[in-house]
């Protein structure tokens, strides 16, 4: 019985190993589970830094895109503005050419026979003249309304100063020539007389 006794002391001697292995590793376990909630700490704050870090950087690079859109969305406004200013004194400068033919037509007009030939002729030149003042109108132009107004120098030229009771001071007596804008700027001033 006595090997048999042994036989089993030797058993347990090897478990008894084994069991303190397993001790052991749990608490190489036990050890090292707060070694690894460090590390995750520190990794948690070093993503937290970086991702901080990302997003200021992201923050930089919108703000950056969002001014470079804006100034581009000014430079376009500008160039379209500094196109239609070119459009507009290219075309004033053509126009104001022409004027001169518009303000003859207008004389030829005034002066038109009441009966016989001369009378259509004078409806057919009246035709051509309103198509005339149609194209101008389509280009912008359009001939200042004068009646009843005060000088002004920015937009009248004043030929001659007189005396009229039938107006006040500085006030339109008489246009000689007509004015136009093309658009809100003076084409052409209009010429005239005033009361003193």
């Amino acid at each position: 019985m006595v090997k048999g006794h042994e036989k089993e002391k030797a058993q347990e001697e090897e478990i008894t190993p084994v069991v303190g292995d397993g001790a052991s590793q749990a608490e190489e376990t036990v050890e090292t589970a707060p070694i690894d909630e460090e590390e995750m700490v520190i990794d948690t704050l070093a993503l937290t830094k970086e991702l901080d870090e990302t997003r200021a950087r992201a923050n930089e690079y919108l703000d950056g895109w969002q001014r470079a859109r804006a100034e581009f969305a000014n430079y376009r406004k500008r160039v379209e503005r500094d196109q239609a200013q070119l459009y507009q004194t290219t075309a004033g400068s053509i126009i104001k050419r022409y004027l001169d033919i518009s303000d003859d037509l207008e004389r030829a007009l005034k002066n038109r026979p009441k009966g016989g030939d001369g009378s259509a002729w004078a409806d057919g030149i009246e035709l051509i003249y309103r198509k005339f003042l149609a194209i101008l109108e389509n280009e912008g132009v359009k001939p200042m309304q004068l009646e009843g107004q005060f000088f002004d120098p920015n937009y009248h030229e004043a030929i001659s100063e007189e005396e009229s009771p039938n107006h006040k001071s500085g006030q339109i007596i008489e246009v000689l020539q007509a004015g136009y804008l093309l658009g809100e700027r003076v084409l052409r001033p209009a010429k005239v007389r005033i009361a003193r």
